[in-house]
């Protein structure tokens, strides 16, 4: 097959139009529920300060209860994609919002957010609004009832990518002998029915291998005709049971929306749209005219994602220990970690030791948080700086009694207590000498 029928042969859109309508509503409930169930008040809110990403400290929450009419804008964007409703618009102005609000905080970081980032920012390339959508209800000139293939291939490399990457990164010992499973299930213990279930030791080996096999093969499984039926059941399954268990929002159900692009284009529509719409027959190739620079920036843009989730691999130490390298890797639910610190700030010019409690000024999440990220860590020295540089006091930071367990070991030195961490600069793509060696086993 040529590039040019892979990517610019004509197809039925129906896939695309059944998927823009689930996706619309997925992202209309993950903003507003994102207020009901009171993560906007607890991760936005509340805090005295946030953690946003380095570099993006200009992002900061709305004040008073902004956020709330912030979440309640996304929400309605979020509809305004389900129906088709000046679609470009709306899509674009999702993405920047929640990419905003991505950036502004770290208390509550997890991939599927940031994957949420790179679906919206593909959705606005993709013709979604040429049918079953109010834009061609206001300009019939925009009606289609075909898409270039190329749609189905980017999502799906995308797809291919992200879990490979997931299973990948499931390879290593506490992940093999059941540790990471173990530790992940004794926090649910407490889940009504199914609670003690989870403690069970033959459920912890189904998790470790089902979740390296399930992440390896879904996707060529799903591509596989043979295989695509049962491939889509045990999708169910697995995504169900990370709803149920992990409860992560609307992810399980995105996920499960993605299977729209795997299944014969006919076979969509005749189960959501053959009232609804007209079948495409045609096998045109369109070939754009801005062929060149859309092959090369395609090319670009998944270089980049191939080549980012590696970039641990050139970084010292274990990724596990530094976390330099974690983000943006599909390193997903890979460890549980468990620290102490305090902070020493000395004074420059009286040499006036103050030893501070990050408990005081951090919400529950934070203090988590910064016992157990060094980004974090750094980011709250420099707060500590400039918090007793407002009072006229030029001060040293020092972690001080900073230790870390990783997948339930015992404690062990994490920050070097002999740098003056405000004094420090941060590097994206390097180690940090302040972090200590992680432990030998």
């Amino acid at each position: 097959m040529t590039l040019d029928k892979l990517l610019f042969k004509q197809i039925d859109n129906s896939p695309l139009i059944v998927f823009r309508i689930v996706f619309g509503l997925l992202i209309f409930l993950e903003s507003v529920g994102a207020i009901f169930t009171g993560w906007v008040k607890r991760t936005l809110i509340d805090p005295e300060f946030t953690f946003s990403f380095i570099g993006f400290e200009w992002l900061q929450p709305l004040p008073g209860y902004g956020m709330y009419f912030y979440y309640l804008v996304m929400g309605v964007f979020g509809l305004f994609v389900m129906v088709g409703y000046r679609y470009r618009l709306s899509i674009a102005v999702f993405t920047i919002m929640w990419t905003a609000t991505y950036l502004m905080q770290k208390a509550s970081y997890n991939n599927h957010y940031y994957l949420l980032i790179l679906l919206c920012a593909i959705m606005c390339i993709l013709p979604a609004h040429r049918s079953l959508s109010l834009d061609v209800k206001r300009n019939p000139n925009l009606k289609s009832i075909a898409m270039p293939q190329w749609v189905k291939v980017i999502i799906i490399l995308q797809l291919f990518i992200v879990y490979t990457y997931a299973s990948v990164a499931k390879l290593y010992p506490d992940w093999l002998d059941h540790t990471v499973a173990e530790n992940l299930m004794a926090t649910r213990r407490g889940y009504p029915i199914i609670g003690e279930l989870l403690q069970e030791h033959f459920i912890h080996v189904i998790i470790t291998y089902f979740g390296i096999f399930f992440d390896l093969l879904i996707i060529p499984a799903l591509l596989w005709k043979p295989t695509r039926k049962v491939a889509f059941i045990v999708s169910i399954f697995f995504h169900l049971f990370n709803s149920i268990v992990f409860q992560i929002g609307i992810f399980p159900y995105l996920s499960l929306a993605f299977t729209v692009f795997f299944f014969e284009t006919k076979t969509i529509h005749e189960l959501f749209l053959s009232k609804r719409k007209t079948y495409y027959v045609g096998e045109e190739i369109e070939t754009p005219k801005v062929y060149k620079p859309f092959i090369a920036l395609g090319a670009l843009y998944f270089l980049i994602q191939i080549g980012l989730p590696l970039r641990h691999w050139a970084i010292k130490d274990d990724v596990l220990w530094t976390e330099e390298g974690h983000r943006m890797s599909w390193r997903m639910m890979l460890r549980s970690k468990y620290g102490r610190i305090r902070f020493k700030v000395v004074n420059k010019n009286t040499k006036t030791v103050s030893i501070i409690d990050p408990g005081e000024y951090l919400s529950k999440k934070q203090r988590r948080m910064v016992a157990t990220k060094p980004d974090v860590i750094w980011q709250f020295a420099q707060y500590l700086e400039r918090q007793y540089a407002d009072l006229g006091q030029q001060v040293k930071v020092y972690a001080y009694e900073s230790a870390l367990s990783v997948n339930g070991r015992k404690l062990s030195p994490f920050i070097d207590p002999e740098i003056d961490l405000a004094s420090e600069e941060w590097n994206h793509f390097s180690h940090h000498h302040w972090i200590l060696p992680s432990p030998k086993e």
